[in-house]
C-alpha cells in the first residue's frame, strides 16, 4: 500500500483484527454467522498483508500473483456460494478487487495502478470505490439505532455469546469497506 506509514500500520492493524474475529465467529452457534465468517476472515488477513506500508515490506513480484491465485479461489467460492445467499455477491465483488489491486501491483510493482498502467484501470479503481463507499453507507445505516428510544436496529443481543451479536459482525463488515476504500484511494 502506497500513502503515510501511520495510515498503513492503522489499516493493518484494523484489518488483522477484524480478521481474527472473523475466525472467532466460525464457533459461533449461528449457521448464517459460520457461513460467511470464513470467508471475511480470509479478506481480513489479506487486506493486513496487502496494507503494510510498502516502504517497510515490498512483496517480491511473484507475491503478488500468489495473492490474485488466492482470492482468484475466494472469488469462485463465493460465485459458488451466492446461488444460496446473496450476501456471498458482496463477497464476490470483495475478492475480485483484491484479485484485481494484487494483480495491478504485479504488472505495475512499486507504482500505481492508475498510472502507467493499461487505459481503462482508473475506470475500474472508481467503479469499485463507488461501490464500496455505498456500502460503507448502507452497513453504516443498518448500526444506526432504529429509533429515538433507543432500540438497536440490528437487534441489541441481549443473552448472546459476543461471537454471535450480528452487530459485531455488521461493525467487521463496515470496518473491511472503509479498509477497502482506503486501499483502492492509495492505488
Amino acid at each position: 500500500m502506497h500513502g503515510p506509514a501511520l495510515a498503513g500500520w492503522l489499516l493493518v492493524a484494523l484489518c488483522a483484527a477484524t480478521g481474527a474475529y472473523c475466525l472467532l465467529r466460525m464457533r459461533s452457534s449461528l449457521a448464517q454467522q459460520r457461513d460467511t465468517a470464513g470467508g471475511e476472515a480470509l479478506m481480513g488477513f489479506g487486506m493486513a498483508l496487502m496494507a503494510v506500508p510498502a516502504a517497510v515490506a515490498g512483496p517480491p513480484r511473484w507475491a503478488w500473483f500468489g495473492y490474485a491465485v488466492v482470492f482468484g479461489a475466494a472469488a469462485l467460492r463465493a460465485l459458488w456460494s451466492a446461488r444460496r445467499s446473496a450476501h456471498h455477491l458482496h463477497h464476490l465483488v470483495g475478492a475480485l478487487a483484491m484479485v484485481y489491486m494484487s494483480v495491478a501491483m504485479a504488472v505495475v510493482p512499486g507504482g500505481h495502478a492508475g498510472h502507467g498502467g493499461p487505459a481503462g484501470v482508473p475506470l475500474v479503481t472508481g467503479l469499485l470505490l463507488v461501490y464500496f463507499a455505498a456500502y460503507v453507507l448502507h452497513s453504516g445505516t443498518r448500526l444506526a439505532p432504529a429509533t429515538a428510544t433507543g432500540t438497536a436496529g440490528v437487534g441489541g443481543g441481549g443473552g448472546q455469546a459476543w461471537g454471535d451479536r450480528v452487530e459485531l459482525a455488521l461493525a467487521c463488515r463496515l470496518s473491511m469497506g472503509i479498509g477497502m476504500c482506503a486501499m483502492l484511494l492509495t492505488m
